[in-house]
This record gives structure tokens, C-alpha cells and sequence, in this order.
């Protein structure tokens, strides 16, 4: 059964009496759900919840606030294959990561149980010996969240086991196209006996909601993980009205593979990661630099990997890769195609919509291109897709130039076995984090953000709770 989908405000499920949208599975077409929008007034109840919570839990002790996340870390764990399998149908990924997705990211709540415990101030020597100085952190207040459809279970529990640790209130929109993992993270908190109005989740259209969330003098905080247009509007909004945020944004994220770098190894973990998620990750490697000297046997071992990649329905077993979440990312895959046929690009393996089975589904074939040059658009625009672009290089600070020429800045990965060129290339690459030799960087222990365009702050790691938490300095006689 697909999860029944509602709002949760003030510790209650809605659903009933309310303008509905369908959610459809991605693979087949079909009508799966009815997702409820929230009213103006279920917002303005749902500030209103937040804010009365504020005042209590804010006081909660810590301790009471680390066994809620280890239990919602518990039930998470408990619970998912059922969330994983409504993942599936509503966004499209492979059950296997779906469900990998749920179990990972109670780390997160486990991780933040400790944290809460970890909120610490200090005392600052005084000038004056009658005098004491001291250091405290609170939490900020009622936050406001904002999350993708990508990973809807990971975006939304990082935000949410956050601001629950430092004693903050939370009003989330998830995705709409994929609501199942948010409605049932609700539930998580629910049973786990977070009390009401520290979590609330709402539906509706992104614009209304975020304008009139962002908007109210009740919210103190701003997260928002998508793409750099809107993660821009959002911001000058907060801005405008003086709220901190954290913007994880979109990337272009280059992989530079030079001459010694274990070939068959990186060709093989490389088409993976691209195809993960269909290539709907905005840490997916999109823009590959390969050294001359092994170009050749790099691309043809690549190729080889994504051709063996099977694409189809997320629920089948033997699916590696599943369909692209949207109709409009297939239409976007084919300009990009057009616009690499017109600069001379040449298409090594797939380029194309994939007809399987009812025929209405959003499948594209994960797909390699070669020569083409840097001002193509597939080199300077993130496809959010499973198109990977091959291009050559042979100076070392020629492609860290070329690497970081463009706005955005989230993450890279570097392959070689020279300590020197890993050092030299990943202290030189403009971005907020670094892959060498694999892919690491999205734990629950470490930060996760971009710089330029890529976004403000960090979420994960003791980083991720700052934004949280304001300082206030106390000066006593």
C-alpha cells in the first residue's frame, strides 16, 4: 500500500476537505497518490503550532531531545523497506537505493542525539576580576525547510534532526512530485513521541508557500536544498527580511582522472556514481577530465561499465538504474543531446529515450559524449541526468582552471595515486568538497555544502548545527 498522504500540523494528520494533486509513478504513468495542499490557514496554524512549541522546547532537556532522535533512528531503521518501496514508486530509484537511502540516513538522528548533548558555550577570561563573562548558544527559533524530490527521505531528516537537536521548531515543504518519505518521516517523529507543533509539514505550491513561510515574522531560519534560480529568490527574500539561511544548491561537479591513476578502478566506481539516482544528484560527477595518456583506455573501459548498467522499473530486481523523475528531465536530456550533436560532439553509448515496459515511463539511456568543448552546454549546465561528457587534458593548472571556471562549487573528485597531485589538485579546486579516489563526502559526521553559486553554509557534522543556534555573550558584576 502506498503511504496515505497528508499534512501534519500540531501533532495531527490532514488530509480530508482540501484542493488535491495526483503524484505518479515515474516508471508506468500511473496515478499512485492524492497529495492535500495546505490552506492559508493550515499555514498560518501551522506558525502558530511552531511558535507555541518554541517556547517548551527550547527548555527541553537535552537528553529528552537525544532518546526522541534515537528513536526516530530506531523506527527509520525498522520501517525501511516500506518507506523504500513508496520512494520507488513515487520518484523512480532502484528499490536497493531507495530503501539504502532510508537506513543511511538514520545515521543522522543517531549522529544529532549525540550533538544535542554537545551544544556547549565557554567562559571567556575577564579584564575586570568582578566581573564573568560567558559564551551561550541557543536555538534560533521556528525554522522553515524547503527539500527536494531527489532524495526525499535524506534531504528532509538532515534539516529536521538539525533543528530538533538545537531546540528549534520546524515548518517542512517537501517535494510534492515525491511526498511519500516525508509524510512517513512525520509519522517517525510522531511515534517517537517529538511533541506537537515541533514538526509540521505542510504541501502546496512551492512559490505560495515559501513567499508567505519566509514571510512571517514567526520564522527565524531559512534551509532550502535545489536549484541555484530558486535557492537565489529565497535567499533575497530571507534577506530582505534580515533571517539567516542555508542554501545547498545545484553543482557541475568535474572529475579530473590523471595518467597513474588506477584506470579500470575509477572507470568502473565513476559509472555507478553517474548513473546513481539516474544522475539526479547534485554531487553526481558531471564534467570528466581525463589526461591524455589514458584517455583512450579510460573511455573505452567507461563506456563498457555504463553500457552494462540495466535501466528499468525500480521495483524489478536486476534495475541498476531507474527512470528519470520527470517527463520534462527526459526533454531535457535530448536538448542536451541536440546542442552536443551541434558542437561536434561524438555519442559513444546511448543518447536517446528508452521505450520499456507500458511505454509511458521516463527513461532515458545513461549515455557518454565525447569532444566536446568547454562552452558547450553541456560542459557549463548542470544535466541533472545520466549524460556524462569525456573531454581531454594534458597540464595540471590548465584543467584545475578549467574545473573551477564556472559559478558553481560544490563538489569535485580528483583520481591518481600521486600524493603530491592529490594534495596539489584538491587545495586548489574551488568548491566545498573534495572526493580522491572515491566518493565520501555525504556522511552524517561531515559538513555538506557548497560555495559561489552552489550555496550558503554547511548541513552534516558539528558545522551542520551552527546554523541552528545563535551566540549570546553574558557580561555579569
Amino acid at each position: 500500500m502506498y503511504e496515505k498522504l497528508a499534512l501534519y500540523i500540531d501533532g495531527e494528520f490532514l488530509h480530508a476537505d482540501r484542493k488535491q494533486q495526483d503524484v505518479v509513478n515515474p516508471a508506468t504513468g500511473e496515478v499512485i497518490g492524492r497529495l492535500p495542499h495546505a490552506t492559508r490557514d493550515d499555514l498560518d496554524r501551522a506558525l502558530q503550532a511552531a511558535q507555541r512549541a518554541f517556547a517548551e522546547w527550547r527548555k527541553t532537556s537535552p537528553l529528552e531531545r537525544s532518546r526522541i532522535l534515537r528513536r526516530v533512528a530506531e523506527l527509520a531503521r525498522e520501517r525501511a523497506p516500506e518507506i523504500g518501496r513508496n520512494i520507488t514508486l513515487d520518484q523512480g530509484k532502484p528499490l536497493k537505493e531507495a530503501v539504502l537511502e532510508v537506513q543511511t540516513c538514520s545515521e543522522h538522528a543517531d549522529w544529532y542525539a549525540e550533538e544535542a548533548r554537545r551544544i556547549y558555550g565557554r567562559i571567556v577570561p575577564s579584564r575586570d576580576p568582578n566581573v564573568r563573562q560567558m559564551v551561550v548558544r541557543d536555538p534560533v527559533g521556528v525554522c522553515a525547510a524547503f527539500t527536494p524530490w531527489n532524495f526525499p527521505f535524506n534531504q528532509a531528516i538532515r534539516k529536521v534532526v538539525t533543528a530538533v537537536a538545537a531546540g528549534c521548531t520546524m515548518i517542512l515543504k517537501g517535494p510534492e512530485d515525491s511526498p511519500s518519505a516525508v509524510v512517513a518521516l512525520a509519522r517517525l517523529f510522531h511515534d517517537a513521541g517529538l511533541p506537537a507543533g515541533v514538526l509540521n509539514v505542510v504541501w502546496g505550491v512551492p512559490s505560495e508557500v515559501s513567499t508567505y513561510l519566509i514571510e512571517s515574522p514567526i520564522v527565524r531560519k531559512i534551509s532550502f536544498t535545489g536549484s541555484v534560480p530558486v535557492g537565489k529568490q529565497l535567499a533575497a527574500m530571507a534577506g530582505a527580511h534580515m533571517k539567516r539561511v542555508t542554501m545547498e544548491l545545484g553543482g557541475h561537479s568535474p572529475v579530473i582522472v590523471f595518467d597513474d591513476a588506477d584506470i579500470d578502478k575509477a572507470a568502473v566506481q565513476l559509472a555507478a556514481f553517474k548513473t546513481r539516482n539516474a544522475g539526479q544528484v547534485c554531487i553526481s560527477p558531471t564534467r570528466f577530465y581525463v589526461q591524455e595518456g589514458v584517455y583512450d583506455a579510460f573511455a573505452e573501459r567507461f563506456v563498457d561499465a555504463i553500457q552494462k548498467v540495466q535501466v528499468g522499473d525500480g521495483l524489478e530486481q536486476a534495475t541498476q538504474m531507474g527512470p528519470l523523475a520527470h517527463e520534462r528531465r527526459v526533454d531535457a536530456m535530448q536538448a542536451f543531446v541536440a546542442d552536443s550533436y551541434e558542437r561536434g560532439g561524438r555519442i559513444l553509448t546511448g543518447g536517446e529515450r528508452l521505450s520499456l515496459g507500458t511505454g509511458k515511463g521516463n527513461f532515458f539511456a545513461p549515455t557518454v559524449i565525447a569532444g566536446l568543448p568547454d562552452d558547450a552546454r553541456l560542459m557549463t549546465e548542470e544535466p541533472f541526468g545520466p549524460i556524462a561528457p569525456l573531454v581531454r587534458f594534458s597540464d595540471v593548472d590548465d584543467v584545475i582552471r578549467r574545473a573551477n571556471s564556472l559559478p558553481y562549487g560544490l563538489a569535485s573528485y580528483v583520481f591518481t595515486n600521486s600524493l603530491k597531485t592529490s594534495h596539489y589538485v584538491s587545495s586548489n579546486l574551488e568548491c566545498g568538497m573534495v572526493g580522491v579516489n572515491h566518493f565520501g563526502i555525504a556522511l552524517a559526521e561531515t559538513p555538506f555544502g557548497g560555495i559561489k553559486d552552489s550555496g550558503v553554509g554547511s548541513e552534516g557534522g558539528t558545522e551542520g548545527l551552527d546554523a541552528y543556534l545563535v551566540t549570546k555573550l553574558i557580561t555579569q558584576v
